[in-house]
């Protein structure tokens, strides 16, 4: 009987996974029945269920015996004789559940504590929910958004009303349909507040089942308790929308596909609700037990503040300071001596002359700041000779000492320097040198007459001599070139109207830096034609300069010479999503670097004078050298334009939008000339030092990071090598491996899907060949909602079923499983803290700066707290 049926039924899925709460009233193929004792009176209906048709048997009051009630038996008569469209659809739900009795049913859903904890985790509608706390939120932006509608909120303004971003509305729009035809007032494009609440009861439900039916509510369009194909390929492409997922988009039908055949293997042509429960359930888990839960604990205890009293809290943080920036604080220090020291000379000096007792005070202040000057537009030169500096952390161990990473910082510490010396030179010349000396009686003007010769009139006399016209020149050039090298104007955020927006950008802070050439002319000659001075001894800046000068020429005639032989010989350039091309030239002779070092690139079809820095993103052991460029700026730009005007699209099974290969014999492109410099130093080159790694690259920084774990890659081969050559008895000597890093963790992310092109093949690579799990990679994709939002969720449910069958990511198209969102960082350290204790850790950084704070502060506080130490390097250029 069809009751009885029911009735096993429904117990047999409260005792799998506990049925789904369905209130109140819906269409629905799926039959409301009432409880035992609900006071109702009802029938049992005998029905013989064939293919087409439903024949009623008999009817019978339930609880009255085996009588027949020859009432019933006439409207049984006329339900069979009727044989509606509504009869046929029983029909066919009743030959479904009869179906579902008769199958060996599956193992039971993991309902246990983890699993639900894990299965709420993957369906979230709204972030940072707290019951009644929340609602008040939904309620003032309710009546604000409802103050001219009467308090009718319309369809379009609900994701706002419960707090969903701008990007979110259209799944907003969404989440209104289902829970509107969930109370079965779909078709409606307004509602008060009242249905609101009951909106905003369901979504805020905690309950795992409340969250599922929720889901399921919006990918079941027609309300008929399944989902069919055709709305599992619409929600697929809605949530790749959502999540800027362009690639899925395109291949809705084969996903809808996959997950059909994956969740409906009998091919009834629907899913069931059970069925994603199942896939929600039974979804990867990832637990610490045993010793590592307990460490784990013992870890979040260290690392929790103290509540030590200031004095020695303080005394801690200043330790802490030291150990951390002890290389920094020395070159600091002996800088800051040896100009105070200077200027203590020069007022010393000049408080016993004679011009002191007419000038004052003034001309000494003027004479020690023009001395501090003299040095530091001397050693501002030496942080940018870049072949020095290379040679030196590469072939000597002065870096264990000095701090090279921040070369381009301390180049910027002494341009504030040197403009704070301008400042202090000219104001004591201007306010109260040169009015002393004009207001002087002759009398006191006596003693100047041998250095100034008749007394000035008027500041012109000063301004219109050798002095004045080349300190003049000098404070324009230097305060242009300053303004131009502030990132608002280097990066170009400053909007300036046509045609001043030529002052802003990389070719303005290029171009404007050059002007330096002018302005050591200009020094020179300021400081031969000393009023003060007369004896050449005692005309002291060219002694200064001399040495910086010509190391800096030298550097400039060397990276002439070197890259002026032969432009660079093209065996493959790329276009790829994100505005990146991808260069890759024939290694020439004799040219050896280091994983994480940068060349610079000039293309004389764009311009004969820039150069431009690029890190390397091929191995040291490759046979060519490739770059990555992003173009986002003027000369990249047009980088980009050059060498796309040469490729063409791809063949079938290559990457890239367009493409462009030298191969022997065949008509090739022609390709633009590019001259190569380099290489030069960088931090990620020091990587080797560490056993353990974490790579960190946003966007385009992972180019140094894709060097090192191609590096690694090359190393773990010629390990491998090693090692057979030696198990199968190979005579000769084998050549030793002395690489150190034993673990690399790489992180990298990315905004957009199609940034994972760039390197796909490394990514592959790795997942195929690392045996030894030395590298563990992880992508971020931080256009898809964290992992748990509803927003993700199928995309999350497509990419477990995909990666478990075919072994690839849908999100970045390689074998190397995809995150949303942003990494929880210290999650991240927490972790390697634990699987590496008593370990140096090598974080290298490259990226936007928006990170770098966190991760220096993570790698100090775990640094000072645990026996692992961080060492933390960023890039700079």
């Amino acid at each position: 009987m069809y009751n009885s049926e029911m009735n096993d039924f429904s117990s047999n899925r409260r005792g799998q996974s506990q049925p789904v709460s369905r209130k109140g009233s819906r269409k629905s193929a799926r039959f409301n029945l009432p409880e035992q004792g609900a006071g109702d009176d009802y029938v049992e209906i005998t029905l013989d269920v064939m293919d087409d048709s439903v024949a009623v048997h008999s009817v019978k009051v339930a609880g009255g015996g085996g009588s027949e009630d020859p009432e019933l038996a006439l409207l049984a008569k006329g339900l069979e004789n009727r044989g509606s469209s509504r009869i046929k659809q029983v029909s066919e739900e009743l030959r479904r559940l009869a179906t579902l009795t008769r199958r060996p049913q599956p193992a039971a859903f993991d309902r246990s504590k983890s699993a639900a904890v894990r299965a709420l985790k993957g369906l979230k509608f709204i972030t940072k929910t707290d019951g009644t706390a929340g609602w008040a939120g939904v309620e003032k932006r309710f009546n604000e958004l409802t103050a001219e509608t009467n308090g009718l909120l319309p369809r379009a303004l609900f994701g706002s009303c419960i707090g969903m971003n701008k990007e979110s509305e259209e799944f907003a729009e969404k989440l209104f349909d289902a829970l509107a035809r969930r109370r079965n007032i779909s078709g409606i494009s307004i509602i008060n507040k009242v249905q609101l609440k009951e909106f905003w009861d369901q979504i805020s439900d905690q309950t795992f089942d409340s969250r599922l039916q929720t889901f399921f509510d919006m990918v079941d369009k027609d309300a008929d308790g399944r989902i069919a194909e055709e709305e599992v390929r619409e929600i697929i492409s809605f949530s790749a929308s959502a999540n800027k997922l362009s690639n899925i988009q395109k291949q809705a039908d084969e996903y809808a596909r996959l997950i059909m055949e994956e969740l409906d293997p009998n091919g009834a042509g629907y899913i069931m609700i059970e069925n994603l429960e199942t896939l929600l359930l039974q979804g990867p888990s990832h637990s610490i037990r045993g010793d590592s839960q307990k460490f784990s604990k013992l870890l979040s205890e260290k690392l929790k503040p103290t509540n030590d009293n200031p004095i020695r809290r303080y005394w801690r943080g200043f330790t802490y300071f030291l150990q951390d920036n002890w290389q920094r604080i020395w070159v600091l220090a002996l800088w800051i001596g040896i100009m105070a020291g200077l200027f203590a000379w020069k007022y010393v000096q000049y408080r016993h002359r004679a011009v002191y007792n007419v000038m004052g005070p003034c001309v000494c202040m003027a004479k020690g700041a023009a001395e501090t000057l003299k040095l530091n537009m001397a050693i501002i030169l030496l942080p940018v000779c870049r072949n020095t500096i290379t040679w030196l952390r590469t072939k000597t161990s002065i870096g264990s000492a000095v701090p090279f990473d921040d070369n381009i910082n301390f180049h910027k510490v002494i341009a504030i320097a040197i403009t704070i010396g301008v400042g202090i030179h000219g104001l004591a010349h201007l306010t109260c040198d040169f009015p002393r000396l004009l207001d002087a009686t002759p009398e006191q003007y006596a003693p100047m007459i041998r250095y100034f010769g008749q007394q000035p009139t008027s500041y012109w006399w000063f301004v219109r001599g050798w002095e004045g016209v080349t300190g003049v020149i000098m404070v324009v050039l230097m305060a242009i070139a300053f303004i131009l090298a502030l990132p608002w104007f280097r990066r170009g955020r400053v909007a300036l109207p046509k045609p001043f927006n030529q002052f802003t950008g990389f070719n303005a802070f290029w171009y404007s830096h050059h002007l330096f050439v002018i302005v050591y002319i200009c020094y020179v000659i300021h400081g031969i034609m000393l009023y003060l001075s007369r004896e050449w001894h005692k005309k002291t800046t060219w002694m200064y300069l001399a040495i910086p000068v010509l190391m800096y020429m030298g550097e400039r005639l060397m990276r002439a010479f070197r890259s002026s032989i032969q432009p660079v010989k093209f065996s493959k350039v790329a276009v790829y999503p994100g505005n990146v091309l991808a260069l890759y030239m024939n290694k020439p002779n004799g040219f050896r670097y280091k994983s994480g070092q940068y060349v610079f690139l000039n293309c004389r079809a764009i311009s004969p004078f820039q150069w431009h820095p690029f890190t390397i993103t091929s191995a040291p052991g490759d046979d060519y050298v490739s770059v990555h460029i992003r173009a986002a700026g003027d000369w990249t730009r047009q980088l980009r334009v050059v060498f796309s005007e040469v490729c063409q699209p791809p063949q079938s099974g290559k990457s890239g939008l367009l493409r462009a290969e030298y191969v022997t014999g065949e008509n090739n492109p022609n390709f633009p000339k590019v001259l190569i410099d380099g290489p030069y130093g960088a931090p990620t080159q020091d990587y080797k030092e560490y056993d353990v790694l974490l790579l960190v690259g946003l966007g385009i920084g992972a180019t140094p990071m894709i060097s090192v774990v191609k590096d690694i890659m090359n190393n773990i081969r010629a390990s491998d090598e090693e090692e057979n050559s030696i198990e199968s008895g190979a005579k000769g000597r084998t050549k030793g491996n002395n690489f150190k890093t034993s673990r690399a963790y790489f992180y990298w992310i990315t905004r957009e899907q199609g940034s994972f092109d760039w390197f796909k093949g490394v990514m592959n690579e790795v997942a195929e060949h690392d045996h030894k799990g030395v590298i563990e990679m992880h992508n971020y994709c931080t256009s898809v909602y964290e992992e748990g939002d509803a927003r993700s969720a199928l995309i999350t449910m497509l990419q477990q079923l995909n990666h478990a069958k075919n072994g690839v990511d849908v999100v970045s198209g390689t074998r190397v499983k995809s995150h949303f969102a942003r990494p929880n960082w210290r999650a991240v350290y927490k972790r390697i803290t634990l699987n590496h204790p008593n370990t140096r850790v090598g974080v290298f950084y490259c990226g936007a700066p928006q990170p770098v704070k966190e991760l220096k502060q993570l790698s100090l506080d775990f640094s000072h707290k645990t026996s692992t130490k961080f060492e933390f390097h960023k890039e700079n250029f």
